[in-house]
């Protein structure tokens, strides 16, 4: 048997599951549209949720960053990476979402791996919501913590479960919206219910950040988690994460999150665009309402036969099933001249293969229209 033999079959399960990924080039970028192979789409894939990525206002903050600190930080944080645009994009952060601390991370991925793994110690218990993004789970069994999911937003289950442990360490973990049903957690509830068993709550806040909140300031702002993680790379457009705490969990992450003192810190230039961005999602609630009133339009003109899961966020979720049918109509949407990516195993369950819509402010009326027309059309031909 050849050596790595396994790295060939499980390629080959893959192609015959409907399940190979491969990367797509994007050439260019104008507004809502992508181009790609040549051909322009109308992009409903991206995460460029308040449409900031492509403004010149950022491109300006950015250069304005490279000019100033350059373009690498040269080392972890703890080494000589932490510049002074890193203590100013923190600052920033903690005065808009009012929390004494906060800590950069390289990517969203590596702050809820870093700080799980760190947090989950011996005779502690995480307990994530059934629907959490694999770096949580991921980070949660890389620690020493003993770890349970609950089924999605079920208060009661989550009830039972911390009852067995009184008198352990117990971090509840959740998202603010999930991002591949676009649903939310019931945020009242799980801090009630936190309080009641002096569990701590960990919100996971990356598809709210920067679109829920009177500034922005994601799903964080309706009650006061006790550790809030939230990524650049998506309203925010830009790229890493931060984590905003107490003091106690910053001293805590910044001497033992792995995550955090072997990386190299991010980009100082991409810190100063980041301020900017943020300073720009506080000013500009017209981008927010933009989100709402062009998602109202879709399930609008949806057609009643298209099954969309509830959601009051920018992501809307169009449940097919099977992942060959579901790569079919993404296929003849592509070739309607819309670029609508499928979400497949493992990333949502078996048989729960979709497309997953998001609506963002560079859209415009027409956009929509043109997308729910072709969906309409697509998916009531598939059945």
């Amino acid at each position: 048997m050849a050596a790595f033999d396994f790295i060939k079959d499980k390629l080959a399960a893959q192609k015959a599951g409907t399940l190979y990924r491969q990367r797509n080039c994007i050439e260019a970028i104008d507004g809502s549209q992508i181009k790609v192979d040549g051909k322009w789409y109308l992009n409903f894939s991206g995460n460029d949720y308040l449409g900031l990525s492509q403004t010149s206002a950022l491109k300006q903050a950015m250069q304005e960053g490279v000019d100033r600190f350059g373009a690498c930080s040269t080392g972890s944080s703890l080494l000589t990476g932490y510049h002074y645009a890193h203590q100013a994009l923190e600052n920033t952060l903690c005065q808009w979402l009012n929390k004494p601390h906060c800590i950069l991370f390289a990517s969203g991925f590596g702050a809820n791996h870093g700080v799980l793994q760190a947090l989950g110690q011996k005779d502690s218990y995480l307990w994530l919501d059934k629907l959490s993004h694999a770096s949580l789970i991921d980070g949660a069994l890389d620690s020493q913590a003993q770890v349970k999911r609950f089924l999605h937003n079920n208060g009661e289950q989550l009830q039972k479960f911390l009852s067995k442990n009184p008198s352990a360490d117990q971090l509840v973990v959740s998202e603010g919206v999930f991002s591949m049903d676009g649903d939310s957690a019931n945020l009242s509830e799980l801090a009630v219910i936190c309080q009641q068993h002096q569990a701590w709550l960990y919100l996971d806040d990356a598809h709210s950040i920067g679109v829920i909140g009177e500034q922005g300031q994601g799903s964080s702002s309706q009650i006061k988690p006790d550790i809030v993680m939230a990524t650049f790379g998506k309203a925010i457009a830009t790229s890493g994460a931060f984590v905003a705490c107490d003091k106690g969990v910053f001293d805590y992450l910044t001497n033992f999150s792995r995550h955090y003192i072997y990386s190299t810190a991010i980009s100082p230039a991409l810190a100063w665009a980041t301020k900017a961005s943020i300073e720009m999602i506080q000013r500009e609630q017209w981008r927010r309402d933009k989100i709402v009133e062009l998602s109202a339009l879709f399930k609008k003109q949806l057609s009643d036969e298209v099954t969309i899961l509830p959601t009051e966020s920018s992501i809307h979720a169009l449940i097919i099933g099977d992942e060959e049918k579901t790569m079919a109509i993404a296929e003849q949407l592509k070739n309607r001249g819309i670029w609508l990516s499928a979400i497949r195993p493992p990333t949502v369950p078996k048989g729960t293969s979709r497309l997953r819509v998001t609506v963002c402010a560079h859209h415009s009326a027409n956009d929509i229209n043109i997308l729910a027309k072709n969906i309409n059309e697509v998916l009531i031909n598939a059945r």
